[in-house]
């Protein structure tokens, strides 16, 4: 069976089947480095963001395997530091790393380090928001995956990892309003080549310390997953590893992630998979299974006491609705919907729901650096997923375009290719861009166009446009979608002006056209 879900994977197939089964990835697109807790019967997530802004996606689920984000916890990136603003735009890859989410004295509690920054926390009532102001626990750098306990007598302790000292893991205890690291309780209590992704939890009275941590195994590093565990805090611990992992072209090591219990008494593992592809570090649920007190994470097909990647099988829990990928944005509401993010913090005097309701208005900036799109500020973005077939197209206005400035739909990562108008001495052109290789297409007479991303499982996308929306074309050679600065690809807006700060673009709709359950 395992086999099976394996191939319907690699066949597009993903999350709940609509049948009583579901196969991983249970979300087909980047949602790194999560954690996990149920609270009463509703199950919550967060995923790491690092430089896109709102930071620390927040997700919920009924069952575990159709999830939907509800919002984020960091509003403004800024509040972390001055160089995610779009003046500097210098966090690729950093910001908000992995975190851990607790539920404590009737509130949410998200911790997660940035590795140039330091520590942050805040809480909040409700998951969807609004979350307190960031907190600034500890101005450091070079720590990571941190994650909070309380203990039964109300202590609060909290472990995190040095990376930058040989990743030595740190035990402190919390202060009673858990806003403060107390500094002279600090205790090691591991050491491993790349120990990290900790999480702490009580269960039946005994303390398991999780992490994961990297192994020289058949010739190659692979990251396997660990579990110590103490009838003290302080240990002594014993170790146990929890599932074989093989690499990417086996099972693309899951390992950053979090235990859950389901009501009825069920263990789940929610984890990613460490070898992000074009897509990035796709979502999955392995179940879970107790065995001499120790928790075993997949199918211990072979008996020796370690898990091995379980690509589907029957949901636990039943009754809910299908997660549905599909969207259609005709930006009506006051508010972004959760699924967009900016790259690093936007200007937001540059763009508008209001300006003229109905339509995403993206006045164009100039970039930090000429012909540097990564340094183009107010691009906004949400996940490119890896299913059987995905089409985004956008209907947009360039009426309010003027000389100097370009705008349209882009895919980026590592590198990025751009489907786009330019105006020049009053004359707007279409502009194909991979990357710094440019095609210029034909003379647009009219305001509005449509333009258009279509790809399938292999990553490989091919721009289109059309000026009366009945008849497409294609434009632009075909681009393979990467994976760069630890996120998989992006699909999203943009609009800059390298001669002045004039002119913006409206976005009338942006619809994102998924296959369905029926076609996975």
């Amino acid at each position: 069976m395992e086999a099976n879900y394996n191939l319907l994977s690699k066949k597009g197939a993903w999350g709940d089947q609509g049948d009583g089964t579901y196969v991983n990835p249970v979300l087909p697109g980047d949602y790194s480095d999560p954690d996990v807790i149920r609270v009463g019967d509703d199950y919550y997530a967060i995923s790491s963001t690092l430089h896109c802004s709102p930071g620390m996606a927040v997700l919920h689920s009924k069952d575990l395997v159709n999830w939907r984000m509800i919002g984020h916890v960091v509003k403004d990136l800024t509040s972390i530091g001055p160089e995610y603003k779009y003046d500097r735009m210098n966090r690729y890859g950093r910001g908000v790393w992995a975190g851990a989410i607790r539920f404590h004295k009737n509130k949410y509690w998200v911790y997660f380090f940035t590795p140039d920054e330091g520590l942050f926390m805040s809480t909040a009532v409700d998951p969807t928001g609004p979350w307190e102001p960031l907190h600034h626990v500890w101005a450091v750098s070079g720590w990571d995956d941190g994650c909070p306990f309380w203990d039964d007598d109300g202590q609060g302790y909290f472990v995190a990892t040095n990376f930058a000292d040989n990743y030595h893991i740190h035990l402190f205890k919390l202060s009673e309003d858990g806003r403060e690291l107390l500094h002279d309780t600090d205790t090691i209590i591991h050491q491993y080549k790349g120990s990290e992704a900790n999480k702490l939890y009580k269960i039946n009275g005994v303390y398991y310390f999780f992490h994961s941590e990297v192994r020289h195994e058949e010739g190659v590093d692979v990251r396997v997953v660990m579990m110590l565990r103490a009838k003290h805090i302080y240990g002594p611990y014993e170790e146990k590893e929890l599932i074989h992992t093989h690499g990417k072209e086996v099972d693309r090591e899951p390992n950053q992630g979090g235990l859950v219990q389901t009501v009825d008494g069920d263990w789940y593992f929610i984890s990613h998979q460490g070898i992000g592809g074009w897509e990035g570090r796709t979502l999955h649920l392995l179940p879970v299974t107790w065995t001499h007190g120790w928790p075993i994470i997949g199918d211990d097909t072979d008996g020796d006491g370690i898990g091995e990647m379980v690509w589907g099988g029957n949901k636990s829990i039943n009754g809910y609705p299908v997660t549905v990928l599909a969207s259609k944005d005709d930006f009506d509401q006051a508010m972004l919907e959760p699924y967009w993010e900016w790259n690093h913090q936007p200007r937001e005097d540059k763009w508008s729901l209001a300006e003229r309701p109905g339509y995403l208005r993206l006045y164009a900036c100039q970039p930090i650096e000429k012909d540097n799109f990564f340094t183009v500020c107010n691009v906004i973005s949400q996940r490119a997923y890896r299913t059987a077939h995905n089409t985004v197209t956008a209907k947009i206005e360039i009426g309010g375009m003027v000389d100097g400035q370009e705008a349209g739909l882009c895919h980026f990562a590592q590198t990025y290719c751009t489907i786009g108008v330019q105006q020049q001495n009053g004359t707007k052109v279409l502009k194909f861009n991979d990357s710094g290789t440019i095609t210029w297409g034909a003379e647009l007479t009219g305001n509005t166009l449509r333009l258009r991303s279509v790809w399938n499982l292999d990553g490989i996308n091919q721009f289109e446009f059309s000026v009366d929306g009945e008849q497409f074309m294609s434009f632009g050679d075909p681009y393979q979608l990467g994976w760069g600065h630890y996120r998989g690809d992006r699909i999203g807006l943009y609009s800059y002006n390298c001669q002045s700060e004039q002119g913006y673009l409206d976005v009338d709709q942006f619809c994102y056209e998924v296959a369905g359950v029926e076609k996975r």
